[in-house]
């Protein structure tokens, strides 16, 4: 039966600062990166398909663009009114689409969705590159998810409009771990900074040959490897990279070791990534055994947890309201961090940033 009685949450407003980290971290960002916004055009008119396209210095200023935008995303000029934004998600997605889609429509855009490849051409037998020769006449831009780590790149064989990769099989997330690294370098922003000597100890509770966020974090963590003393990667299982893909990523820098068991490493981290799910074709399996992480896990008291959601059992929600959790504020810089890429990738980047746009 209906309680008679008032849900407390009914009785005042919204607490609308409930579980957020506040703006304060995304200005002493701005403090400590410099003002070059001219690297950003590099991006005009390009497709991202992998973390690998990225150079250090033209992340810091996306970022640097990102953290502008967070401080005051009502913009006063919408550098994207007249552009159309294509967003075809051929696997399920929820947080990756909605955030993609409110960058856009922030940025002043409209939007053409597609969620189910039953309802396009594809059902029909129609290729993909078909379908981006189409998406070339109706659109300004294209975002894909899919399960097949091929189909991002027979898209751009025939594609005249940038896209962007939301996710393609157990390849590579690139615009989520644009979001991750922006978190890190927000909670920490001396990371950044030429002047500092600052250095941190990353744990990642995942297993790089399977997860694609963990695989795009890695490449993007490697352009950072003199601000990180080590990478520990956590997973019960002894298989844990592709053929060649620790040596790439040592090869650039990186310092990884790999753990087998969670409790004993705990204490030595700065930061925590956890990802549970790995997708094995058209499925996913997750991280099971003491994996999992809580409030009594034994966490350091100034350690930070990044999740990039959505979540299991294995991130319980006992952290949700420690100084732990930045995995909420992962998720809303998400949005910030494609807004940045989406206007640079478009060539408007002179509409929210001090920069002569391209001649």
């Amino acid at each position: 039966m209906r309680s008679i009685e008032l849900h407390p949450a009914l009785r005042g407003p919204i607490d609308v600062k409930s579980k957020q980290v506040g703006l304060e971290h995304p200005r002493a960002l701005l403090r400590v990166l410099p003002d070059q916004p001219g690297r950003l055009l590099g991006l005009a008119n390009r497709h991202v398909v992998s973390a690998m396209q990225f150079e250090r210095d033209t992340l810091l200023q996306l970022f640097r663009l990102a953290a502008m935008i967070e401080i005051q995303p009502s913009l006063q000029h919408l550098p994207l009114s007249g552009k159309i934004l294509i967003t075809a998600f051929y696997e399920p997605s929820t947080r990756t689409r909605l955030s993609f889609e409110s960058a856009w429509h922030r940025l002043g855009g409209d939007i053409l969705s597609i969620t189910d490849p039953a309802t396009t051409g594809m059902a029909k037998g129609e290729s993909l590159r078909d379908i981006a020769e189409m998406f070339s006449n109706y659109g300004d831009a294209v975002v894909l998810r899919d399960t097949d780590e091929r189909s991002v790149y027979e898209m751009i064989e025939t594609l005249r409009v940038p896209i962007l990769n939301a996710g393609n099989g157990i390849d590579e997330h690139p615009t989520q771990a644009l979001a991750d690294l922006y978190t890190l370098f927000k909670w920490r922003p001396a990371l950044c900074s030429e002047d500092d000597a600052s250095r941190v100890r990353i744990g990642i509770i995942g297993n790089p040959s399977k997860m694609r966020t963990v695989r795009s974090l890695l490449i993007l963590l490697s352009l950072f490897y003199d601000r990180i003393d080590e990478v520990v990667i956590v997973n019960p299982s002894r298989d844990l990279f592709d053929e060649g893909q620790r040596e790439l990523l040592e090869s650039r820098g990186l310092r990884i070791r790999a753990e087998h068991q969670l409790r004993g490493v705990l204490p030595e981290l700065d930061v925590v990534y956890i990802n549970s799910i790995a997708w094995i074709g058209d499925t996913f399996e997750r991280l099971t055994g003491d994996m999992g992480l809580s409030a009594d896990s034994g966490l350091r008291p100034d350690a930070i947890v990044l999740h990039p959601l959505a979540r299991g059992e294995e991130l319980d929600e006992s952290l949700d309201d420690t100084d732990h959790n930045w995995y909420f504020s992962q998720a809303r810089g998400a949005t910030f961090v494609r807004m940045a890429l989406l206007t640079s990738m478009v060539e408007r980047v002179h509409r929210v940033a001090d920069v002569r746009p391209p001649s």
